[in-house]
C-alpha cells in the first residue's frame, strides 16, 4: 500500500508546487497520454476502455478551453480557442469512427502546443 501511494504523493506535490505555466504543460502531457492510450485501445478493439481514456483527454482540453482569458490573452487566446475547438471536434469524430489516426493528429497538435508552453516554462524557471 505504501508503494502505490508514493507516485500519487509525488504527483500531488508536483502539481501543488508548479507554476501556472508548468500546470498547462502537465495538462498537455496528460491529454497526450490519454490520447495515446485510447489510440492503442481502439487498435486492440477495446472500445469501452478507449472511450473512457478519450473522455479523459477531452475533459482536459475542455478545461484548457474554459480557462482561456479572451480579454487579456491578446492574439494567442483566440488562436488557442480555435485549436482546442478543432481538437475537441476531431476527438468526437474519432470516438464515432473509432479512429486512432484522428487521435494521432490531435496528439500531434497538442504536442506542438506543449513544446511551446514548455519553452515558456523553462524561460520563467
Amino acid at each position: 500500500m505504501y508503494r502505490s501511494a508514493t507516485p500519487n504523493a509525488y504527483r500531488e506535490s508536483a502539481v501543488l508546487t508548479a507554476s501556472p505555466v508548468q500546470l498547462v504543460v502537465m495538462l498537455y502531457d496528460g491529454a497526450n497520454r490519454f490520447l495515446k492510450q485510447a489510440s492503442v485501445l481502439y487498435d486492440q478493439g477495446d472500445q469501452i476502455e478507449a472511450g473512457q481514456r478519450l473522455g479523459r483527454a477531452q475533459a482536459i482540453v475542455e478545461e484548457l478551453l474554459a480557462t482561456l482569458d479572451l480579454e487579456r490573452g491578446g492574439d494567442v487566446a483566440p488562436r488557442l480557442q480555435g485549436i482546442y475547438v478543432y481538437c475537441l471536434r476531431e476527438m468526437s469524430t474519432a470516438r464515432v469512427e473509432k479512429s486512432s489516426a484522428r487521435l494521432a493528429e490531435v496528439a500531434g497538435h497538442l504536442a506542438e502546443l506543449r513544446e511551446s508552453w514548455a519553452e515558456l516554462a523553462a524561460r520563467q524557471g
